[in-house]
Formats: C-alpha cells, sequence, structure tokens
C-alpha cells in the first residue's frame, strides 16, 4: 500500500483534519509557500500520538505554529505539515506563580493569563508574534528576557509517539536555540513567575508594546527578525551591521529591506520565496564582505 493509500484509510479514523495538496501560502506571515503533500490538524492527542506511531518514522514532517518566524519555498513541499488546534491551547494555574500552557497558545495570550493573575515575568511574551511551542524550540525573546528565564519543564511527543517530560535544568539553551532533538513536538509547557499587581504587570507590558511599535514594522507581510544578532563576534545589533553595509533600498522582486527596521525583510506585494531568499543572501554576503562578520538566519527556512 503506497503512502498516500496508507494516509487516506488513516483520515477515516479519525476526528481531525488529514487534507492533500494543501496551499500553505496563506499559513505564514511572509505570505510565501507552495502546496504540501498532506495538512494534519489532529483534534487530540490520543490522535497525534497514532498519527506518529504510524507515520513517524516514514515521513518528512513540519509542525507549524503561527507561522511569524519561516519561509517557506513555493514549490511542494514532500512532506506533511501539523498544525496543532485548539485542544493543544488551553492554560490553567497550578500555583500563585506556576502555569501550564499548551504549545498551541499564543505568546500574547499567556502574558495576558498571567497579568489577569496578577503575575510578573510573562510581559515580554505580549512582543513575541509567535506560540508557545515555537518560542520553546527558538529560546524566543526580546527586551533582555527570554523563554529560558521563565520555563520550568516541557512535554513532549518524539517521532515514535512517546511522550516525555523534560525539566528546564536538563535542557542547554543558548542565543535562539537548545539542545533539543529537533524532531520533538512540544505539547506544553509550564513556567513561573513571580507575584505582582495587575496595573503594574499590564504598564510594563504597555510599555514595552510601545518600544515594539515604535521601533519595529507591524501590520504588513514579514517574518519579523530575519537575522540572528551575532553575539559572539560583536557587541553590535546586527540591524547596525546591515545598515552599514547593505543599501537600504534593495529589493529582489518584491522582496525588500523594511525602512522600519532594516533586519526585517518585507514582502511587499508577491514576492516568491527565491525573491526572499535571494535578498537574505544578498545581505549576508554583503555584511559578511564589509565587516567580516558571519550572520545567521533566525527565521527557519524550509525547503
Amino acid at each position: 500500500m503506497s503512502e498516500v493509500s496508507e494516509l487516506k484509510n488513516f483520515s477515516k479514523d479519525i476526528k481531525g483534519k488529514l487534507i492533500f495538496d494543501y496551499d500553505i501560502k496563506k499559513m505564514n506571515w511572509f505570505n510565501i509557500g507552495g502546496v504540501a503533500k498532506a495538512y494534519f490538524k489532529p483534534e487530540s492527542l490520543n490522535e497525534l500520538i497514532l498519527f506518529l506511531k504510524k507515520f513517524g518514522s516514514k515521513e518528512k514532517i513540519f509542525l507549524l505554529g503561527a507561522g511569524s518566524n519561516v519561509l517557506i519555498n513555493d514549490s511542494l513541499f514532500e512532506g506533511i505539515i501539523i498544525k496543532l488546534g485548539k485542544n493543544f491551547s488551553n492554560i490553567s494555574l497550578l500555583s500563585e506563580t506556576t502555569l501550564v500552557a499548551g504549545s498551541a497558545t499564543s505568546d500574547k495570550k499567556l502574558s495576558e493569563f498571567a497579568c489577569e493573575n496578577n503575575i510578573g515575568g510573562f510581559e515580554f511574551l505580549s512582543c513575541i508574534p509567535g506560540t508557545i511551542g515555537g518560542g520553546l524550540k527558538m529560546n524566543s525573546g526580546c527586551f533582555e528576557r527570554e523563554f529560558k528565564n521563565i520555563l520550568l519543564s516541557i512535554q513532549a511527543v518524539d517521532r515514535n509517539g512517546k511522550i516525555l517530560t523534560i525539566p528546564s535544568s536538563k535542557i542547554k539553551f543558548k542565543y535562539r536555540g537548545n539542545d533539543l532533538d529537533r524532531d520533538l513536538i512540544f505539547l506544553s509547557a509550564s513556567f513561573r513567575g513571580e507575584v505582582q499587581e495587575k496595573q503594574i504587570v499590564q504598564n510594563n507590558i504597555n510599555s514595552l508594546k510601545n518600544k515594539k511599535d515604535h521601533s519595529q514594522p507591524t501590520k504588513i507581510k514579514t517574518g519579523g527578525s530575519t537575522f540572528k544578532n551575532p553575539i559572539n563576534q560583536t557587541k553590535e545589533k546586527v540591524w547596525e551591521l546591515i545598515k552599514k553595509s547593505v543599501p537600504l533600498d534593495t529589493k529582489f522582486g518584491d522582496a525588500e529591506i523594511s525602512q522600519k527596521h532594516c533586519n526585517f525583510f518585507v514582502n511587499k506585494n508577491n514576492a516568491t520565496f527565491r525573491d526572499m531568499k535571494n535578498l537574505i543572501d544578498f545581505v549576508k554576503q554583503k555584511v559578511k564582505s564589509k565587516t567580516g562578520i558571519d550572520i545567521e538566519t533566525e527565521i527557519e527556512i524550509i525547503k
């Protein structure tokens, strides 16, 4: 039996969505992408585990969160896009300062929940346009705070359908990353903050949002920060390196550099994957030529 036939048979026994030849262009912030062989949105953890036990070792899989920090090829993706839905986005209090959130929860929603429950320390999440799962994978952060600062433990499932609980003390974090297996699918995580008056937390959130809105583009087709700050090579921010190395009116097709923040690249209208990839490669090469510094992409490029 072919893999497609196996997938079609599997789809008959589940309540979740399993759609073939799925257009993924509208599922990411760049609004760039082609068609995936299949798209799977499990109704429950049990369905996800069953799927992984059957297909986890056979199929190329990419887990898509909010699509805020990813550039997807606009040719055929010969694999399965998995997206976790509302049953993976619950938040609950474990104690006065401890909470657990599903991996499909938006960072913004978790920040708001903490605020409503008089918990501080989560304010920075209000400025990260992604999900908890993506934040865990990247050790996302801003304004001198990162996921590692609030994380207690992660619940995940491997490609064989085995559930794992990983305490933060067992994870080696780095700037925009960690040492966890890239094939793990994060299910939920527990976090700890600090007792703080709701109004003080809200004021902190407002202050951070104002800083972000002042310096970063919003409501446009962008993937967020394109490159990581090269913290092991220089104290300069990556936007400073780009600004002095690259003409900021550089364009490839409809892919261009934001005039508000030059580490944000923008799909002006109908940029292709190749347009955006050419712009990324061009900027990387120009920074290397001008400064001698190698910069790495922060966005994930899916070919």
